[in-house]
């Protein structure tokens, strides 16, 4: 992204194509051109957040850490999230076109793996994160 780009998000927030409130964008104009596209199809720009896992900040599954002003937007039942660890994957990033799934079924699909957390379930979200990752289920 451009420096600066989370100042901008006033100048793009209606172009936001996920309901609820967090922002996505396929086609951000915030992303630098050519490189950024490319480092974001890819899923190269989530890399530094293994500095994150090392430091004990983050899981490598887990509910995708949220912005204070989503948290601020949460509904009652969506706060029970915030209590584990976020993570880089979870069941909502292999779901392909997964930026077409509502914020509500994202929600949900957090906490269907915060309810039934198992190391076979973790082990599960990270081999089947593989393909999501190579065949940009995300775009």
């Amino acid at each position: 992204m451009f420096p600066g780009a989370d100042n901008m998000i006033s100048d793009v927030a209606a172009l936001n194509e996920m309901d609820g409130p967090v922002f996505k964008m396929k086609n951000d104009p915030r992303i630098i051109p050519g490189l950024g596209s490319f480092l974001r199809r890819k899923s190269l720009d989530e890399l530094p957040q293994l500095f994150n896992v090392m430091r004990g900040e983050m899981s490598m599954v887990g509910p995708r850490p949220p912005l204070p002003e989503e948290v601020r937007l949460y509904k009652t039942w969506q706060m029970r999230r915030l209590f584990m660890k976020p993570g880089i994957t979870c069941i909502w990033q292999i779901q392909p076109n997964r930026n077409e799934i509502p914020f509500e079924r994202w929600m949900e699909l957090d906490l269907e793996y915060i309810d039934h957390w198992s190391i076979s379930l973790d082990l599960t979200l990270l081999i089947k994160t593989i393909p999501a990752v190579f065949q940009e289920w995300g775009r």
